[in-house]
């Protein structure tokens, strides 16, 4: 029987931050496809940054924490932030000391002390340590004073305390969910806020309805709690022992991690090679 399988990018498919795959990682995609499995990509990443994962033969992706989905060549969804609400809670966002980055498809903009901030820690979940690599190798954020107007899918927000975020919450709840990550002990809470009608949970679906698949043939792994729509979507789902302590008890199986060739013996437990 043939599955649907999503897969998360940062601290899942690769180390956080990183572009390349562990070779038993390609490998076992490579077989899973070749068993007649359907692979994509399910990420908060734009479409900008997880382009160069598509050098491997994805069927389509849930980017931008499901605000730009698709399937083979179909676009499925396609919804960004509106321009008002989208410029009300940067004000208040900035007006409460939250340094914020926007993502559009292709571009992202970051405020200029997202930098001192996060060299000012070490560790954390795998979208910290994303937006770290992103940060010190240059890899095209550029400063918010240059945003140009273009679509935008979610807001990315670091703090010192979770408070700072009271007041947007005040505006935008429940229209907007706030997913906050659940590691704070590293001196910073970060998190996203998009939509309330997007998630990756709902790019699963849209997937899966489109190729006729049930919801029970569809297999999710993650690792951080941007995935926890995901996890509690799909018919069967795997976090990271790199992972969210509380995303592992919200999955049903938890599997080596990244570094320790976790997706390759989790496909072969689950029989997909």
């Amino acid at each position: 029987m043939s599955k649907l399988i999503f897969l998360d990018i940062d601290g899942t498919l690769t180390e956080a931050g990183t572009n390349v795959p562990p070779e038993s990682a390609v490998k076992a995609m490579e077989s899973a496809r070749a068993a007649g499995h359907k692979l994509f990509l399910c990420t908060g990443r734009n479409y900008g940054m997880l382009k160069p994962l598509l050098r491997y033969p994805f069927d389509g992706m849930v980017a931008s924490s499901g605000g730009y989905v698709t399937a083979g060549d179909t676009i499925l969804k396609n919804e960004p932030m509106e321009q008002d609400t989208l410029q009300k809670a940067l004000e208040i966002l900035h007006k409460n000391g939250v340094i914020c980055t926007i993502e559009g498809k292709e571009g992202s903009f970051g405020d200029s002390d997202l930098k001192e901030l996060l060299s000012g820690t070490q560790g954390g979940n795998s979208e910290l340590e994303r937006w770290r690599k992103a940060i010190s190798e240059n890899l095209g954020i550029k400063p918010i004073e240059e945003y140009d107007g273009q679509p935008i899918y979610k807001i990315v927000v670091m703090a010192k305390k979770a408070s700072q975020l009271d007041e947007c919450r005040k505006l935008l709840e429940p229209q907007f969910h706030f997913v906050v990550q659940d590691m704070p002990d590293f001196g910073i809470i970060n998190g996203e806020i998009l939509s309330s009608a997007l998630d990756k949970g709902v790019g699963v679906r849209l997937i899966a309805e489109h190729f006729g698949m049930p919801i029970e043939d569809t297999i999710g792994f993650g690792d951080s709690m941007n995935d926890l729509e995901m996890v509690e979507t799909v018919g069967y789902s795997v976090c990271m022992e790199n992972g969210s302590e509380t995303l592992k008890k919200c999955s049903d199986m938890v599997c080596p991690s990244v570094t320790e060739d976790g997706l390759y013996q989790a496909f072969e437990k689950l029989g997909l090679l």
